[in-house]
């Protein structure tokens, strides 16, 4: 397997997966526009080098041969094509697609890493309901909470205060964005492809 494809759909979001193994990227620059071949040269890791173009790999396969734009926020889109989010993990990339609504897309490996880290990125209502001794747990909360992070529209929120995640069912979180007088939310999906955590959101922010 050097490259394998996937779909996952939930409602109208459409989640592409490219799986991929190590591979040598300048034997994909075709793959790239003339702006995304200049930024690919600007890149020094093989590891980054790989995400880039893996990227662009399954753009092409979805999208074809046109340009990720980035906005004000560094949130991606295509022209026309209604609204993405882009995310990797090691060995994967993904994008998420839907015509309606802003979606934000995350990936991540499950990392007992976060056990440690969970204070900083759990209020104390969740650190009280969630099991903060499971890697999975702690990971699909982090996760989710990035997925929210790129729909929020804004930079410098504080996880553990501004973002919190609630459990409706076994994959689907109620998710909410403290944004100054507002609060926002909107549904997570939150489920596993064996070690691979996939979060996003399945409806468009809505005030409470």
């Amino acid at each position: 397997m050097q490259f394998k494809q996937e779909i996952h759909s939930i409602d109208s979001v459409n989640i592409h997966l490219l799986r991929y193994e190590a591979f040598d990227p300048t034997d994909y620059l075709d793959h790239l526009t003339e702006q995304e071949t200049e930024r690919y040269f600007t890149f020094t890791h093989i590891k980054r080098k790989m995400e880039f173009v893996a990227t662009r790999i399954l753009r092409h396969r979805v999208f074809g041969f046109t340009h990720i734009h980035y906005d004000v926020f560094g949130a991606p889109y295509i022209e026309d094509e209604g609204f993405i989010s882009i995310s990797h993990a090691k060995g994967v990339v993904g994008i998420a697609f839907s015509k309606d609504f802003p979606v934000g897309l995350d990936l991540e490996k499950i990392d007992a890493r976060l056990l440690k880290l969970s204070s900083k990125f759990l209020s104390v209502e969740e650190a009280e309901s969630l099991d903060t001794s499971s890697a999975r747990e702690m990971t699909k909360v982090w996760s989710g909470k990035e997925a929210l992070y790129k729909i929020a529209g804004r930079k410098g929120i504080l996880f553990s205060t501004e973002l919190h995640l609630s459990r409706l069912e076994k994959n689907l979180w109620k998710g909410r964005i403290h944004s100054g007088d507002k609060i926002l939310h909107t549904e997570i999906s939150i489920f596993t492809l064996d070690d691979l955590v996939v979060s996003v959101n399945i409806n468009t922010l809505q005030e409470e």
